[in-house]
């Protein structure tokens, strides 16, 4: 199943944009470069002072060297990008400290570099026939091509990438009889190290479509959510539906019996691509505007913005995240805990500091590996004269320990609530029976007093004869007898009501 259904469908601005890109490119680019040499073949190298342009004149392969590391490495970049990010990087993890020089091998046709007659790097593994060549595309993909045997593609840079997906490039996997490929990006370890970093990102394919899934040193971290076709966005992703971005994307998922993965395309030379940070970001075109994660995965129980859901730390909040600040902790209170180790990345010193409760602050040595620390007491003050920010951590409105401080208060009044309610319904229950039984005596003397028979009982009957033997007094009387039914005549109560002593005989 293809989908591709493209996002620049605004004339008016995909005439506008095309123009004046194209003016501005064109015209502005230097003929030397666009003349360059595109293609080495077997023996031929290229060293520090050499470089390969593509026939359009939009990359340049070359070796570059970080200042910061005064290691070298060989790349890939836009020529026309004022930043120069590296869009490939042929040897991230064995980088150069002396010069280098990129080859065919004349005996085995195996692209490499190599560095005073040393090889550093294969970068293909195929031994192939006498007519082969290495060729750098206007799509910035490094093709070796074995021209003896239909052109067959021996190696190429897209089945490779590092941190960056160029347009054309794969992100999936495909699974075709004897071509088993993975395409993912692996962030750099800092600025400065293309070191393979903490953070890779895959496409994971569903029924519907797929989306996009970063790792954190092999954890789920965060999702893009599904790739919704009509709007040519992800769920947690919707810059990419605003201008001008959306004018100038195509994005495509492809599903098939040999092949699953996501793509994407757009204007010719407009500088397009997706660039995975080395903190877990993603980063659209050279203007680096982010696209993916724009702050750190906390793990909050409610993540809206593809954060993968964690358990936090005991004494952490929902409330609490870092923030750059340029202040410094106040040595009485904070101390600092340095670790050189250079395999260390601002996300793992972020985690660390994280998950330690009394860690109260943290940054990177200046070089954009290693640790720094602060743990005490978060106490600092603002100092505009420090250049580079460090992580504070910046407190909601209540901490994690102080919300179960009102938990538990707050469970404690309910049950203090519930077992006065429950006094209270039994108090006025029992209150309600006395009243009820009060009622019932009081009716019953009424009907007493108002009874016909009960004041012709000692009469006879009606038809002459002699009535019943049973003695019946009036009430009148029994009133009269008890005081009224005074409480000090009352002997006790039965299972028939109250009994009382008369003090006076009763008149018949």
């Amino acid at each position: 199943m293809t989908i591709k259904e493209g996002v620049c469908t605004n004339p008016i601005f995909f005439a506008i944009f095309t123009l004046s890109f194209t003016f501005f490119f064109i015209g502005g680019l230097d003929s030397s470069l666009v003349s360059g040499i595109t293609t080495i073949r077997p023996g031929e190298e290229i060293s520090f002072a050499d470089s390969l342009v593509s026939q359009g004149g939009n990359f340049t392969l070359g070796f570059f060297t970080v200042k910061q590391t005064k290691y070298s490495y060989l790349g890939i970049w836009y020529i026309k990008d004022s930043q120069l990010w590296r869009v490939w990087v042929a040897n991230p993890n064995n980088p150069l400290n002396d010069s280098g020089v990129l080859t065919i091998d004349s005996s085995t046709r195996i692209l490499k570099i190599t560095s005073r007659g040393r090889t550093v790097l294969n970068i293909s593994d195929q031994v192939a026939a006498n007519n082969v060549t290495a060729t750098l595309q206007d799509s910035g993909n490094f093709v070796l091509t074995d021209h003896e045997n239909g052109d067959r593609i021996l190696w190429e840079s897209f089945d490779h990438p590092t941190d960056t997906l160029l347009p054309g490039m794969k992100l999936g996997f495909s699974i075709a009889t004897g071509q088993k490929k993975n395409w993912s990006l692996t962030s750099w370890l800092s600025d400065y190290f293309p070191t393979s970093g903490a953070f890779t990102m895959n496409w994971e394919p569903s029924k519907e479509s797929g989306q996009l899934v970063i790792y954190r040193r092999g954890e789920r971290y965060w999702t893009s959510g599904l790739l919704r076709n009509q709007t040519q966005t992800f769920e947690s992703i919707p810059t990419l539906s605003g201008p001008p971005i959306r004018y100038c994307n195509i994005l495509n998922y492809i599903s098939n019996n040999d092949e699953k993965y996501f793509t994407f395309s757009g204007l010719n030379g407009s500088l397009l691509m997706w660039m995975l940070t080395p903190n877990g970001m993603i980063h659209h075109g050279a203007n680096s505007l982010a696209i993916g994660p724009v702050d750190f995965c906390y793990g909050y129980h409610q993540s809206d913005n593809g954060c993968v859901v964690t358990k936090l730390p005991e004494c952490r909040s929902s409330d609490d995240k870092f923030v750059q600040k340029r202040a410094t902790f106040l040595p009485s209170n904070a101390h600092g805990n340095y670790d050189d180790n250079s395999s260390l990345s601002l996300s793992d010193c972020m985690e660390r500091c994280w998950s330690n409760c009394n860690c109260v602050g943290f940054n990177v040595n200046s070089n954009g590996t290693g640790c720094i620390t602060w743990t005490g007491k978060l106490e600092y003050q603002e100092d505009y004269a420090n250049t580079v920010p460090i992580y504070v951590l910046v407190r909601g409105n209540s901490s994690r320990g102080e919300r179960w401080i009102w938990i538990v208060i707050a469970v404690a009044i309910s049950l203090l609530v519930l077992i006065f309610g429950t006094f209270c319904y039994l108090r006025m229950g029992k209150r309600r029976l006395e009243v009820e039984e009060k009622r019932r005596e009081k009716e019953f003397l009424q009907e007493l007093i108002s009874s016909d028979n009960f004041n012709n009982a000692n009469d006879g009957e009606d038809d002459g004869t002699e009535g019943h033997a049973l003695k019946i007094l009036s009430f009148a009387s029994i009133v009269e007898a008890t005081n009224n039914f005074s409480i000090e005549n009352k002997l006790g109560q039965g299972g028939f009501g109250p009994v009382y002593k008369v003090t006076t005989n009763p008149v018949e």
